[in-house]
Formats: structure tokens, sequence, C-alpha cells
């Protein structure tokens, strides 16, 4: 049955997001009656630790070739995963209404009519004593779209009143964009890669889990020739509303030549690869944005946003325009937790590819 659409009284929510990179759980706090933001809190991050890491990127990889559900595994992750996202509601120590809780994806398929983020709703529930919204993404998926990206009517509650047409891009382990048009238009689609190969590339070959201050790419050259190979991907020709799964490149990168190039040269071609990837999206865009304002991981990497601005043009921080970029995916599902409440559409034709404005995810209660 669907849920009532409820008139929109303001809420105080927190929001929990444990994205592709793997790197741990956002946790933030907002006010908001699900289509405006009326105030936003405190905000935190709490790492995984390395072997909570391991265990969810094993799962990444085993996820295509199927996994029961009472897999030993899976639940010892997910039972884990659970309790770091309730340590991080404690910590946060805001009062809440509601939580919304994406949980971890694992698998996105949504030509396949899947998609799978694990994570005890239930435990959390019971664990914080509030309601949790989760399943965000699972009636979109079934109804035939994309599932994804998620966060585009966040973004366009924040951006009331600044100029159109503006982009919101997000580089975490995959890259997505948000289209603002002058009239109202709302468009979004995954990228490409985001920091994920680079991440894999700098852990593979140094140890390190990121490329700090972009160092290593900055010191070396882009290989226009491996560059060509990942740049010809169908994906980048297919028509938007589109997304993509952590590992969908896997193949391309094994079989373009990258693993003979040296520890800088390749971390620079994947920075390349990242920028090329969000400049092959502007034909599926209405009209070239004025600004692009960056959120997510990468836009700490000097040389990704260096290689995005000699593309795009005028390439920002999300922090230019007061933005907290390291809070917005939690902060868009404290929001869309309050959406789920109220029975307001969390996806769109133009976001996903649904066929209309959908409803969706589902409230565990604390008992």
């Amino acid at each position: 049955m669907d849920r009532p659409i409820l008139p929109p009284v303001p809420l105080r929510a927190i929001g929990l997001m444990s994205g592709t990179s793997l790197d741990g759980v956002d946790a933030a706090a907002i006010e908001t009656d699900g289509e405006r933001v009326v105030r936003t809190g405190r905000a935190l991050t709490l790492p995984y630790d390395p072997a909570l890491r391991a265990r969810l990127r094993h799962l990444l990889d085993r996820a295509p070739a199927g996994l029961p559900a009472d897999d030993p595994e899976l639940l010892e992750a997910t039972q884990a995963l659970t309790r770091r996202h309730v340590e991080a509601v404690r910590a946060l120590a805001e009062p809440a209404d509601i939580i919304g809780f994406h949980g971890q994806t694992i698998l996105h398929q949504p030509q396949r009519r899947r998609t799978w983020q694990i994570g005890d709703a239930a435990l959390l529930a019971r664990e914080t004593g509030l309601p949790v919204a989760c399943d965000f993404r699972l009636a979109d998926v079934a109804a035939g779209g994309e599932g994804a990206p998620l966060a585009p009517i966040y973004h366009q509650a924040l951006a009331h009143g600044l100029p159109r047409p503006l982009a919101v891009l997000n580089l975490g382990g995959v890259g997505n964009v948000t289209y603002l048009g002058e009239r109202g238009e709302l468009i979004a689609f995954d990228t490409g890669p985001g920091n994920g190969p680079l991440d894999d590339w700098v852990a593979g070959r140094t140890g390190a889990a990121f490329d700090r201050d972009g160092r290593i790419a900055g010191a070396g050259h882009a290989d226009e020739t491996v560059l060509a190979r990942l740049m010809a991907d169908p994906y980048f020709a297919r028509k938007a509303p589109k997304s993509l799964d952590r590992l969908d490149f896997a193949a391309r990168l094994a079989g373009s030549g990258l693993a003979q190039l040296g520890t800088a040269d390749g971390a620079a071609t994947l920075v390349a690869f990242t920028a090329g990837s969000v400049a092959a999206g502007l034909p599926h865009l209405p009209g070239r944005p004025r600004r692009w304002l960056v959120t997510g991981g990468g836009r700490h990497n000097p040389a990704i946003m260096a290689a995005l601005a000699a593309r795009l043009g005028d390439v920002a921080p999300v922090e230019a325009v007061g933005w907290d970029g390291d809070a917005l995916e939690a902060q868009c599902f404290a929001l869309l937790a309050v959406r789920v409440r109220a029975g307001l559409p969390l996806t769109f034709p133009g976001t996903t590819g649904v066929a209309a404005p959908l409803a969706g995810g589902r409230i565990v209660g604390p008992t």
C-alpha cells in the first residue's frame, strides 16, 4: 500500500553514508521538512578499521558471482558495519527524530534490476532508539530505474538562489553529476570512475589508502595510449540517466596496459581518466554549466581538481558556496529519510530514468 503524503513538517534527522570508497561512515544532522533545509548540525566521519575495510572489499569482489544471504562472511561484515554506524550516531550526539541509513553498497546492477546495500536497520533502530529509514534504491530499481544517483534532490534544496545552470559533481569511488537548469531541469547520472581506481592503484603500488594531496599523480604524466583505451568504453556514449557499480570498469582497466606503467604515470593516467569521464558527460547535459561545484573525496586531490578545471572551466569545491563537502552525502540521506516518512518522491525521470517521480524506502521502528 502506498504511504500517504504527509504535510511537510521540519524534523531533526541524522543521515549516515558509507560510500564505495570504503573509507568509513559519514554522519550528519540537519533539520528539514524534506524540501528545504532549515538548519545543518554537526557532522563527523568514523573510519573503518583495516580489517573491516578488507572484509567489505572482499564482499565487493564476491557479490557479482552470487552471495547467499546466510554467508558467514556477509553476516559478520553486516553486523560490524552496522555497529560502526551505531557508534557514529552516538558520537554525533545530536537530537533526532529519524535516521537515514544508506548501508554499504556491495552490488549495483540496475540493468538486471539488482542493487544490494548491506546493513541491519533493525539493529541500528534498537541500539539508537530511533526509527530508521532505509532501502532508498530498491523501489526505483524494481521499477526499471537506475537507482542512482540519489543526491540530486538534496543538491536542488541546497542550491536555491545560486546562478544556473549549475553542476554539482560528486567524486567518491564513482563519479556522479547533478545538473540544475535555468528552467528547473533536474538531470543526473554517474559520469564514470571517481577515486576508486586511483585509490586501488595507489594501495596496490604503495600500500597507502589514497594519493594524499595528489603528490603521486602530480609527479607523473598521463599515458595517452592507455587513456584512449580507457575512454573507448561504450558507457560514455550511453544516454543518461545511467549508473555504475564501482567495479564496472575493472575489465577495461585490466586490459588497457595500465599495469605496465610506473606508479606516478599510472596515477596521472587515472586522474586524466576521471576528468575525461566527467567531460564525456557534457553532451548529455542540456547546456554547459556556468560552474562546477565538487564534493566528495576527489575535491581534496589537487591533481584531480586541476584536470577538471582544464576540461570544464569554472571548478570549485562546494565549500566555495558554504556547503560542507565532507558531510554532503550524509546530509542527503537525512533529507531522504524525512522524504520517506512524508511519502515524497526520492527519484525522478531525469535522475534515474524512472517513468515518473517515485517514492521509496521503508522505515524500521526501534521496537
